[in-house]
């Protein structure tokens, strides 16, 4: 690939194929580009900023230099936040996922440990004594007997150990943060995401439109990258966009400080536990509730309504359900 043309055409706005992308996403894990040709490369790209095509092409590439994971199921969900509100809550979407399984849907959760909070999916998976794999038949097994799965994503995209330096050098994000959420190695056919701004809801909007999966992206105004319940959020689906206030889905609204993760791995391990196990504060269950609920909606593909999916969710709390699963999948995974 002809480097000085790439640099070229972006520093000139234009913009790259799908294909010419994904191509260079290759070269990088084939060692093409110098670590001085990357940080242009990532430099040059957030500064003009990336289109939709661009971040399929280096999903394309991700993925097809990176461990599948061909899983022996026809529907499953992944829940996950873009990251990086700078919030520190707890590990919400871990538990949400956790809480939707227990109510007898398909998970496949993609993780990693954590970049600007206290505790990631990763750490608070961990702290529990499970032990990540890239073995197929025991994910399999893990999804079929727990009905969840942990995908831990140093295992499965390789092609990040080549840029990982590189980004952690640099003073600012760069597009991979943005290829987090739409690289979970099994491609689900439904994924719940939390982004922190409406410009990105936007853009995942279209991604997901073009890789045609069953999708919603939620937005809380005050920038949580998931359902705070700390005022008004939106939802975008494949079928409508809406914005919602707590009052709406009966709940109070919450503080700030009930969704914090604490000071410490081990807090917010606590706090997760404590969701599951229903003994958690009322805002931090709520929130719980508010997150699996809209999971559960995309998985139903909008047939059921946003009450009848807070009432499974609830159910799988209240009943000891979620908590049995989570025990289960640890012990698969131990």
């Amino acid at each position: 690939m002809n480097t000085k043309e790439v640099f070229s055409r972006i520093m000139n706005h234009e913009m790259l194929t799908r294909e010419e992308t994904k191509s260079i996403l290759v070269g990088i894990t084939e060692q093409q580009f110098s670590d001085t040709e990357i940080t242009a490369l990532l430099t040059a790209i957030q500064m003009r900023g990336i289109s939709v095509d661009e971040l399929l092409g280096f999903r394309d590439g991700i993925l097809a230099t990176g461990v599948p994971v061909p899983l022996d199921c026809d529907r499953y969900i992944d829940v996950v936040g873009t990251g990086g509100d700078r919030k520190n809550t707890f590990n919400i979407s871990t538990t949400a996922c956790f809480v939707i399984a227990g109510a007898g849907y398909k998970v496949a959760k993609h993780g990693n440990y954590a970049a600007t909070s206290v505790s990631g999916a990763s750490n608070v998976i961990r702290n529990h004594g499970v032990m990540f794999t890239d073995d197929l038949s025991k994910l399999n097994r893990s999804i079929n007997e727990a009905g969840i799965v942990y995908l831990h994503a140093q295992l499965f995209a390789k092609a990040m150990k080549f840029v990982g330096p590189i980004r952690k050098a640099l003073p600012f994000p760069t597009f991979f943060n943005l290829l987090g959420p739409i690289i979970n190695p099994s491609k689900p056919q439904c994924q719940l995401l939390g982004t922190a701004t409406l410009d990105q809801m936007r853009l995942y909007s279209q991604v997901y439109q073009r890789i045609g999966i069953d999708y919603g992206i939620v937005n809380s105004i005050d920038g949580y990258d998931e359902i705070s319940l700390t005022g008004d959020f939106k939802v975008s689906t494949n079928t409508y966009e809406k914005v919602f206030a707590p009052s709406d889905l009966g709940f109070d609204i919450a503080r700030p400080d009930e969704l914090r993760g604490g000071a410490t791995e081990e807090e917010a391990k606590d706090i997760f536990d404590a969701v599951l196990e229903n003994r958690a504060l009322p805002a931090q269950k709520n929130i719980v509730l508010a997150n699996a609920s809209f999971a559960i909606q995309v998985l139903e593909r909008g047939r059921k309504t946003i009450e009848e999916c807070i009432a499974i969710a609830r159910e799988s709390i209240d009943s000891g359900s979620a908590l049995r699963t989570f025990r289960r999948f640890v012990e698969i995974n131990s």
